[in-house]
Formats: structure tokens, C-alpha cells, sequence
């Protein structure tokens, strides 16, 4: 079968969401990258087109609801979207703001905000066309609190739920809808992190699992297993164990 013809990534400037760029720049393939750094952005887009896709840049802060709705929706009447990845994000260690209270207000708008940015524009329009795939990036910390982790496991916890919703509103429509959660994944988000970080994945080798999940149309891309059983379980267990667990492994 053959892949998605024209897909939007948002955060494509860097780190899973360029990986995820590459992975899929193909011959006869549409690529529309979103990203706030333009340089960047533009690299990228030299790379997947070297690559024989055509590509598309838009310099847009995910943010913005005013002009994520007129990005998304201007690159649909270009030309149908097959598939959109609702992927840019932000970790504590890359959020901007001078206290922790600023920081946490920005993970949440780029990371749950900047989702909604992204989806509600282009639902209605795959429903009204009965066809269509959306991709929410979310996490596996967000099945569990970690403590310095708040803001981004609430947002990611948030994602989730709102892509399990989606995907039941949607799918009697024609629309398939993929939560998508890795574990730990080597990117300038991760550089740097003062905490234990089992398991972690080279960038490229999480977005060929991605694009491998979202290809068979799964409900749930989550990886590796071992990390997903584990935080399945830790949210299963009793309070009071589950807390004194994160304690020994965040080492607090």
C-alpha cells in the first residue's frame, strides 16, 4: 500500500520532527514543514528535497491560533493533507521563560495548545472528505508524574487523552487517529537532562518506529516496550508504592 502523498509536520526545524522530515521525503512525496526558526527550517527542507520530495515551508509559531489556522488551512486547499503530525513540543530544559512558573505556562501552550493549533483546522476538513490520518505526539511520561516534570508530563498526559477521544469521534468519519509516545529519544531536548534516561533512542531510529506505526494505522505508537510496560505498570500500582518507586528512580 502505498504511503501518505502529502503530509504536514509541525516542529520540523529540529530534533524528531526533522527526522521524521527525512523518513519520509520521498519521490512523489509533499512535504509541509512548519518550525519558528526559519534558517533551520530551510535546512531541512534542502535535505528532504535533496531527497526527491517536494517541499513546503511555513515559519509559524505553533502557538499562534490565528495563524496556525490560516497556515493549515491554506496548505489543505493547496492540495488535500494525507497525513499531519501535531509534533512540535518543548521539554523542560529547552522552555523559555526566567522562573519555573514561566517555563511550565510555555510547555503547556506549545505542547497541548500548539496541538489543538494544529488539529482543529484540518479535522473538520479530513471528516468532510471521509479520509485522512492525524498524528498526535505525546509521550510516555505521560502516563506517570516525575517530579521536575510537571508541566510537560501534564501536557503530554492531556495529548494523550485528547487523541484517545479524537480517534473515536473520528474514525465513524473516515479519519484515523494515532497517539504517538516514545520514551526517551536522543535530540536537543534531551541534551543535557540531570535524570536517568532508560533506553535512550537514537532520533532516527524513533521516527522510522513512527512511521512504521502510523503506516499499519496503530491507535497507540508506543516505544520501546520495555519503557511503555514499565510506565504502564508504575501508573497501576498503589499511590503511595507508585510515589516511593519514582523517588528511588529520579533520586529524590
Amino acid at each position: 500500500m502505498a504511503g501518505p502523498a502529502a503530509i504536514l509536520i509541525t516542529g520540523a526545524s529540529s530534533g524528531l520532527g526533522a527526522a521524521l522530515a527525512k523518513a519520509y521525503a520521498a519521490p512523489g512525496v509533499r512535504l509541509v514543514l512548519f518550525g519558528r526558526d526559519a534558517a533551520r527550517l530551510e535546512a531541512v527542507a534542502e535535505a528532504t528535497r535533496a531527497l526527491g520530495a517536494t517541499v513546503e515551508t511555513a515559519a509559524v509559531d505553533v502557538t499562534d491560533q490565528a495563524a496556525m489556522a490560516a497556515a493549515v488551512t491554506a496548505t489543505d486547499e493547496t492540495g488535500p493533507l494525507d497525513l499531519v503530525i501535531a509534533n512540535a513540543g518543548v521539554a523542560p530544559g529547552g522552555a523559555e521563560g526566567a522562573d519555573p512558573a514561566a517555563k511550565g505556562h510555555r510547555i503547556l501552550a506549545v505542547n497541548l495548545d500548539g496541538v489543538l493549533n494544529t488539529i482543529d483546522p484540518i479535522r473538520p476538513r479530513m471528516a468532510a472528505r471521509a479520509a485522512g490520518q492525524i498524528a498526535l505526539m505525546s509521550s510516555l511520561a505521560g502516563f506517570r508524574g516525575f517530579p521536575g516534570m510537571g508541566p510537560y508530563a501534564a501536557s503530554k498526559a492531556a495529548v494523550r487523552l485528547y487523541g484517545e477521544a479524537l480517534r473515536v469521534e473520528l474514525r465513524p468519519r473516515g479519519v484515523r487517529v494515532s497517539v504517538i509516545c516514545p520514551g526517551f529519544v536522543r535530540t536537543p531536548m534531551t541534551d543535557g537532562a540531570r535524570f536517568p534516561m532508560p533506553m535512550l533512542m537514537e532520533v532516527e531510529h524513533a521516527a522510522d518506529a513512527i512511521q512504521r506505526g502510523l503506516a499499519r494505522g496503530r491507535p497507540l505508537v508506543a516505544f520501546p516496550w520495555p519503557v511503555h510496560a514499565g510506565t504502564r505498570i508504575l501508573a497501576a500500582l498503589p499511590t503511595a508504592w507508585a510515589d516511593a518507586l519514582v523517588r528511588r528512580i529520579m533520586r529524590v
